[in-house]
């Protein structure tokens, strides 16, 4: 049976970490404007500084983190492909056409990329959407608290300024 790190911390020393956690929770929450900060009430705090006792939580923000910047990336070269394949037919439409016929066909053409355009950003919106779905459970499920499925703006404004304490906390050098 593997044991946790935790296990072998004397209490004096887990005791002193959540203090340290939640006292730095406390002053980043300060730091939001009111309207988050009602949202962030000390038992909320409390519950996130116990869950970061060990690097757990730290471990799958990171791998979250990682996991968004790779999709963001690859969902920003499929957009700029959709624009490239736009301007080589547009070039192909000024090459290939006399020029009495390219306005005509140029403005269709225009309209029909813008429409290409915004299908495929609202196809990308919907992926980033449901990648913060995905980070919801994911902490949800490892039992992080502020976390659940929501796509209320203000609810999940406060978690990310919740993610953005998490990150934030793993940057520094905690008590051991």
């Amino acid at each position: 049976m593997e044991e946790s790190y935790e296990a072998f911390q004397k209490p004096e020393d887990l005791q002193r970490k959540l203090y340290f956690l939640l006292d730095q929770l406390q002053n980043m929450a300060r730091e939001l404007p009111p309207k988050y900060q009602q949202r962030v009430p000390y038992e909320l705090l409390s519950g996130l500084a116990n869950s970061l006792l060990n690097d757990t939580v730290f471990e799958i923000v990171k791998g979250l983190m990682e996991i968004q910047h790779v999709t963001e990336k690859h969902l920003f070269q499929q957009r700029l492909q959709i624009i490239n394949k736009q301007r080589m037919e547009i070039q192909d439409l000024i090459t290939n056409n006399a020029p009495e016929v390219q306005g005509p066909l140029l403005e269709t053409v225009k309209k029909k990329h813008t429409d290409e355009l915004r299908v495929a950003d609202m196809k990308i919106v919907l992926q980033l959407d449901q990648k913060v779905s995905d980070q919801q459970v994911t902490l949800e499920k490892a039992g992080v608290p502020g976390f659940y499925v929501t796509n209320n703006p203000l609810e999940v404004k406060v978690q990310m300024h919740l993610l953005d304490f998490i990150f934030r906390l793993s940057r520094m050098k905690l008590p051991q």
